[in-house]
């Protein structure tokens, strides 16, 4: 069953890389694991590209959790914030099989979020350093591809 799945993976890597040659692995910039990418658009703008991107590709989206609307359902003022919650189960689960703790990081979260400058940012935790975390060495091409979609998915909004 696992040789199916990681099978399935490859294949999708190459369909995926046919599909968006743009794409290119995207890297944190410091220690913690958060890549950054600036976007071009307001919040709302950025969420509708973001998941129009998302379903584009036939990634399943399972959660859109706008943290702003709890915060202030809790009495706490938030600068507009979202986490948007997706994945593709088949390529995903496959990090779960190397490391079941590894679960904490899938599906993937992308928050996007206003700074304090009216800026928003499209932030999620790059893939390089969640095998690092999980002590994951036997998914190398899965992380890759994995990089290389959040980039294409990133780049639907960032600022040129």
């Amino acid at each position: 069953m696992l040789m199916r799945v990681v099978k399935w993976a490859a294949a999708a890597a190459v369909v995926l890389a046919l599909a968006f040659p743009a794409a290119r692995a995207t890297r944190a910039e410091s220690e913690d694991g958060i890549v950054r990418v600036r976007s071009a658009y307001g919040m709302d703008d950025t969420i509708t590209r973001l998941k129009a991107d998302i379903a584009g590709k036939g990634i399943m989206f399972f959660s859109q959790i706008d943290q702003a609307k709890l915060a202030a359902d809790a009495g706490v003022k938030l600068r507009p914030s979202t986490l948007l919650v997706f994945g593709n189960p088949p390529l995903g689960t496959l990090f779960l099989t190397s490391n079941p703790a590894s679960g904490l990081d899938w599906p993937v979260r992308l928050l996007v979020h206003q700074d304090e400058q009216g800026r928003v940012w499209a932030v999620y935790t790059d893939f390089a350093w969640i095998a690092r975390r999980h002590n994951i060495a036997d998914r190398q091409a899965a992380f890759a591809k994995a990089s290389e979609v959040i980039a294409s998915i990133t780049s639907s909004v960032a600022a040129r």
